[in-house]
């Protein structure tokens, strides 16, 4: 609370400046972070294990590729639409940036299309969750994941 009290003195430019960096790095840091750990999972869900071998395929891989790779994959079937969706919500958020970054903080400073920007970044979010629990199906791994 008190991180939001200092930031509405700040000029209405500085904070669309800050959530436009938010909105960013909601995007990359998920789909980063998440791919990793969802391909990692994928690969226990097929093998029973995790090898260092397989954890180095996944370094090698970016985060859609690594998406891809999952929908490949027969026995993900159930969650190759929802990796499809993640894929597809990862190219709008990239088509969203493609602007200058003057452009993009007057994006940010009209409340209504910040806010529209931001829900669908929780989309994201929540596609990701429903994703990690179809593919971890509650096994010790999906626990230790998530837990």
């Amino acid at each position: 609370m008190n991180y939001e009290a200092r930031t509405r003195r700040e000029p209405e430019k500085e904070r669309a400046k800050r959530r436009l960096k938010n909105y960013k790095l909601k995007h990359s840091r998920l789909l980063t972070c998440y791919s990793a750990l969802l391909y990692l999972l994928a690969t226990f869900s097929k093998n029973k294990t995790v090898s260092p071998t397989d954890t180095k395929n996944m370094i090698s891989l970016t985060p859609t590729r690594r998406l891809e790779w999952m929908i490949s994959q027969p026995e993900l079937a159930d969650a190759s639409p929802a990796l499809q969706k993640l894929i597809e919500y990862y190219e709008q958020f990239l088509g969203n940036t493609d602007a200058s970054e003057d452009k993009l903080i007057e994006v940010f400073l009209d409340k209504n299309k910040s806010k529209e920007y931001f829900e669908a970044a929780s989309r994201l979010g929540n596609l990701v969750f429903e994703v990690l629990d179809t593919i971890g199906k509650k096994t010790l791994f999906h626990r230790l994941l998530v837990v």
